[in-house]
């Protein structure tokens, strides 16, 4: 056989394997589909990504995807050092169309009694932070109005370090739901990673012990409760913060999916009372284990109690003996 007809007989080959192949692809269902939605969600912007009672992730859980749903978020300050006090910048940007430039956006929905809620942890989860940044005004104005520029700003000191996960919780004005988006942050320093703290279900910071009530299960809403004591006797005189007695989030261990829940009732709705009990709805995303973080204010000052706990399975090879203490963090 000559080469003009070694060249005609491959590409002969070549296209019936790639017509086969063709034929394969559009008679089996591709490896991934697009789902829709899912309708629950686990905070004022964290999704639960199950659909009830269903044990399946219907979407990704909130935090775990730097862009979602047209706004991405653009972390300004992606590495800081341990054991200072820098100041941490960022914008949430809505995608440009048709190849045009992202803009910041500047105009949020309030929820909880902010804008934007900033959570900054560790990937061990031994270090938290719920911070309240500010949306500061620029230097220039439009019709004689100081018009915000859409860059976020807080200070942050962080002890260690190591890598860590940046969250922003909001929702843009005018939109239906709100969503969570998440970035890593690399903190410079000495860095020896702990093991998730053993599951308790009482934990105490400040003179003060918080009894936890209640589990997770995977894929279905349960109710958890927290009952805040102070040298053995109950707090009935807990303070409002965000618009309730208690502030809850819970972080999943290995990958910091994000679950925001709310509190059963509010503060001045005629049946909540300020504690000791503070009781929430939530739905984990899937078995696992889970780190929750409890805010709450008493004596005008903001504490976080931390709780190690496992929904469906217990997970092997975590948890260590003695749980380190909650770090107090900025408000």
């Amino acid at each position: 056989m000559n080469t003009g007809l070694k060249i005609t007989a491959f590409a002969a080959a070549v296209a019936a394997t790639f017509g086969t192949a063709y034929g394969v692809g559009r008679g089996v269902d591709p490896v991934t589909s697009q789902k829709k939605p899912a309708s629950e969600h686990g905070g004022h912007g964290g999704r639960t990504g199950e659909k009830e009672g269903s044990g399946h992730a219907a979407t990704v859980p909130g935090g775990l995807q730097i862009s979602e749903r047209g706004y991405t978020l653009d972390l300004k300050t992606s590495r800081i050092d341990a054991g200072k006090r820098e100041e941490l910048r960022f914008a949430v940007v809505k995608d440009g169309t048709g190849g045009a430039t992202g803009k910041n956006v500047t105009a949020y929905e309030r929820e909880h009694g902010k804008e934007l809620h900033l959570i900054v942890a560790s990937r061990d989860l031994t270090t938290y932070r719920h911070l309240h940044p500010t949306l500061p005004q620029a230097l220039k104005e439009q019709g004689g109005t100081p018009m915000a520029d859409g860059t976020w700003s807080t200070p942050v000191e962080l002890p260690e370090g190591g890598d860590y996960r940046v969250f922003a919780d909001f929702r843009p004005k005018g939109a239906k739901e709100g969503l969570t988006l998440g970035a890593d942050l690399a903190v410079a320093g000495t860095y020896a990673p702990k093991k998730l703290p053993e599951q308790s279900a009482k934990a105490s910071v400040d003179g003060y012990e918080v009894s936890l009530k209640g589990e997770l299960k995977p894929g279905r809403s349960s109710d958890v409760t927290l009952s805040v004591e102070k040298n053995g006797k109950p707090v009935t005189d807990l303070q409002p913060y965000l618009g309730s007695y208690g502030h809850l989030v819970a972080l999943r261990s290995g990958d910091l999916a994000y679950l925001h829940v709310h509190p059963t009732g509010e503060p001045g709705d005629g049946r909540t009372t300020p504690g000791p009990d503070v009781s929430f709805m939530a739905t984990a995303p899937s078995a696992g284990s889970y780190r929750l973080f409890l805010d709450f204010k008493h004596e005008g000052k903001v504490r976080t109690a931390a709780f190690t706990v496992h929904s469906g399975a217990v997970q092997p090879g975590h948890g260590d003996e003695t749980a380190p203490k909650p770090d107090d963090h900025q408000h």
